[in-house]
């Protein structure tokens, strides 16, 4: 099945929905941890766990060896912990976590994650997790057979970190401000800055490139530079896209942008069908036949090809519209799309970019 999708390639957009202000944004943290209280699910080989687990008993006050721990481990499992930091929010915030298995833990369903410290790119500690992990599935079965829901070896800890350390934003202070296009383009980087020079009343804005939009911040908001970057985020803008068809043979999804056009052309498209069959058939001697002469099974094979007929089928395209109605009326299959589109393309006649995924 082919699924035809047509996008318009203007629209407006808010700036906050197409661009972010540079500087402003999360930041990725990653720890490592102990889940605990599995039902016999954890890690067996517990290469990740014998010495981590020791060093937290010792701190507690009860002396062991981490030899002493191999082989008592079914109950506990290794993982890395990841979660985002938004930017500016202040300690004593919660931002959820995500809990990986890093051994060969069966899964983490019923487990809690100790006290995990979090740490940033620079090596400081910005938030502790901990808590009761969920893992939205399941594990259940014996020996002869088993059920699994979802991915049991990932789960999550919701408002399970508690932010300790703020990442410093000073942004009243700044007197230029940096806009970063989500995609880049030129001609959206300069409806941008146009817009924003409209809605502020002077020219502040410029497309410093297809990416970048540099904003002057204006007299009026000097240490009030939060509020120009919300009267800013609300502009609308005409946001343009290049003409581009994008195709998914997996799924058999095309997507198309409403600036795809093709030049008339005339296009068939056939197929060759080859079906080999092949039956056995039992021969055994006549009559009379010598002593050496035996029953065999003699292979009966049949080949057939099969050539469909291809209709010869003018495309005027002009618009999207007449291209899709042109290509299903063959009837082709998500495959047959994709070899047809590339052959246009190579015909120099689809004026757009062909992005197979």
């Amino acid at each position: 099945m082919s699924v035809f999708c047509c996008l318009s390639s203007v629209h407006a957009e808010r700036i906050k929905d197409i661009a972010t202000f540079s500087g402003v944004r999360e930041n990725e943290l990653i720890g490592y941890g102990l889940v605990v209280g599995l039902n016999g699910t954890g890690d067996k080989d517990g290469t990740y766990i014998f010495q981590p687990f020791a060093n937290m008993l010792n701190r507690m006050g009860i002396n062991v060896n981490a030899a002493d721990i191999k082989g008592k481990t079914k109950n506990i499992a290794a993982v890395i912990v990841t979660a985002k930091l938004p930017t500016m929010v202040k300690p004593g915030s919660k931002v959820d976590v995500q809990v990986s298995s890093i051994g060969d833990a069966k899964s983490l369903q019923g487990g809690t994650l100790l006290m995990t410290p979090l740490k940033g790119a620079d090596g400081n500690v910005y938030a502790v997790a901990q808590g009761p992990v969920s893992i939205g599935g399941f594990v259940a079965g014996g020996a002869g057979a088993q059920a699994i829901k979802n991915h049991p070896n990932v789960g999550s800890v919701p408002n399970g970190a508690i932010v300790e350390k703020e990442v410093p934003v000073q942004l009243n202070d700044k007197n230029r401000l940096d806009l970063l296009l989500t995609v880049p383009d030129i001609t959206t980087a300069k409806k941008t800055a146009d817009r924003i020079n409209m809605t502020l009343g002077g020219v502040f804005a410029r497309a410093e490139s297809p990416s970048v939009v540099s904003i002057k911040v204006p007299d009026i908001y000097a240490s009030k530079v939060v509020d120009l970057m919300s009267k800013v985020e609300l502009i609308n803008v005409d946001v343009d896209a290049p003409a581009r068809v994008v195709v998914n043979e997996r799924t058999g999804t095309i997507v198309i942008g409403e600036n795809v056009t093709i030049s008339p052309i005339a296009l068939a498209h056939g197929g060759l069908t080859i079906e080999i069959k092949t039956e056995y058939q039992v021969s055994q001697p006549p009559p009379l036949s010598p002593e050496k002469a035996e029953t065999v099974v003699v292979p009966q094979k049949e080949v057939k090809a099969e050539e469909k007929k291809a209709a010869l089928v003018e495309v005027k395209g002009a618009t999207i519209g007449e291209l899709a109605k042109a290509l299903n009326a063959l009837g082709v299959t998500p495959k047959d799309l994709i070899a047809i589109l590339q052959a246009i393309k190579a015909s120099g006649n689809l004026k757009a970019e062909l992005v197979i995924m």
